[in-house]
């Protein structure tokens, strides 16, 4: 008991006072297909780092409403849209693609700063050596509880012989093959995963650092073999040896501190960049909430939810907010809602026994949704990130509000 106490306390002293996630570990090229967004339709997504948020809007649908009890989320991603909305491309790439900017005082001061709100205004006049260079954790990607693991990582690839030249070559590899058989040859696994690696990726500290709750990691202890080291270390062999790294950005970002122009998050290509500027950023507002208080204030029907994984932190130790937050879905969903998340369970059971309120009368869950299993399944072999357990589509049946 004392130490899911400690691992409690950890999590929430993480969580409630800093900066977690970055960037996002969350394939938008798996949400594009789907959610299928049409113009009509209106987005729920949980922010994040605001990355997946603007490539929903790419889309052009008629709003994304990106909602996070983490105000330093919902303020990286406001200083995005403000940097599209102010800088050139070039500049905006230098700051979000590299990860610093050597005149970012003076870019931040003269143009971002005046199209921030004052709240977010607050935060970043706090930390704008987050991406200045200055510090020794240099790239903002080094930055916040996730980036600083990442900092850790880093500096641990420096230390075997050979291994940051190992992972390098396997980052440019040209096919799946070559980036096994580098990783086979160069004895990557053994060097990657020593016995002390192995333990720090078992402590809750460490997993409290990079956005997972103690609930979440007993899951994956109790339903994977091996534990949750295991498992850490098995996706990530999968994600070197079995998944292309060219145009994976996710691992390219966490394994160097940067983006390159050609893997990078759409949002950064300048296509990307360029559509958002003519006005699609408009069409994306933070929500410093809950899922369920800002449902139960929002005015109009939502279509598509993006829960993430947030599920897997509810149902253990809070499943009447769980229940709420999935009544307010309910009562605030559009005709044909589609719903996606992921968890780091294998197999979730704790969704469908959910009783809600629908049509007049009490049901579960399970009876109001219509899984997409096939596309699923098609769909969470090939993420990029690879990192959770399983992924879920779902439509609501016969309930719009």
């Amino acid at each position: 008991m004392i130490t899911e106490w400690i691992g409690k306390r950890c999590f929430n002293a993480v969580h409630q006072r800093n900066l977690v996630y970055n960037t996002c570990w969350e394939d938008p090229r798996l949400d594009r297909r789907a959610l299928d967004l049409g113009a009509e339709d209106t987005v729920l997504v949980i922010t994040s780092a605001g990355c997946n948020a603007l490539d929903y809007a790419l889309q052009a649908p008629r709003a994304v409403h990106a909602v996070d009890m983490n105000a330093m989320q919902n303020a990286l991603l406001e200083l995005k849209m403000a940097a599209i909305r102010t800088l050139e491309y070039e500049d905006f790439f230098e700051i979000f693609g590299k990860g610093l900017h050597p005149n970012w005082h003076s870019i931040y001061h003269d143009r971002v700063r005046p199209a921030l709100r004052g709240s977010d205004r607050a935060i970043w006049d706090r930390r704008l050596d987050f991406f200045d260079g200055s510090a020794r954790r240099k790239s903002f990607y080094f930055r916040g509880t996730s980036g600083f693991f990442a900092w850790m990582i880093n500096g641990y690839l420096n230390r075997p012989q050979g291994l940051r030249e190992s992972v390098q070559e396997i980052l440019s590899a040209e096919t799946v093959q070559e980036q096994a058989e580098i990783y086979d040859a160069r004895g990557v696994s053994e060097q990657l995963f020593s016995k002390p690696m192995r333990w720090v990726l078992r402590r809750d500290t460490t997993l409290a650092m990079l956005g997972v709750p103690r609930s979440q990691r007993m899951q994956i202890d109790r339903g994977y073999p091996g534990g949750i080291g295991r498992f850490i270390q098995d996706r990530i062999e999968t994600v070197f040896k079995k998944i292309p790294l060219k145009d994976n950005y996710f691992w390219r970002v966490y394994l160097t501190g940067s983006y390159t122009p050609s893997c990078c998050p759409e949002y950064l290509t300048p296509e990307g960049f360029a559509q958002l500027r003519s006005g699609l950023v408009d069409r994306v507002t933070t929500h410093n909430n809950t899922v369920e208080s800002f449902l139960r204030v929002h005015d109009a029907p939502v279509s598509r939810f993006v829960l993430l994984d947030h599920m897997d932190w509810l149902y253990e130790r809070h499943p009447d907010l769980l229940a709420a937050e999935w009544q307010s879905i309910i009562d605030r969903s559009a005709q044909h809602t589609r719903i996606l998340w992921r968890s780091a369970a294998l197999d979730v059971d704790f969704v469908d026994p959910v009783t809600v309120q629908a049509n007049g009368a009490h049901v579960q869950l399970g009876e109001l949704l219509r899984y997409q299993k096939e596309l699923a399944a098609q769909l969470h072999v090939t993420d990029r990130v690879h990192t959770y357990g399983s992924f879920y589509i779902a439509d609501l049946n016969g309930v719009a509000a």
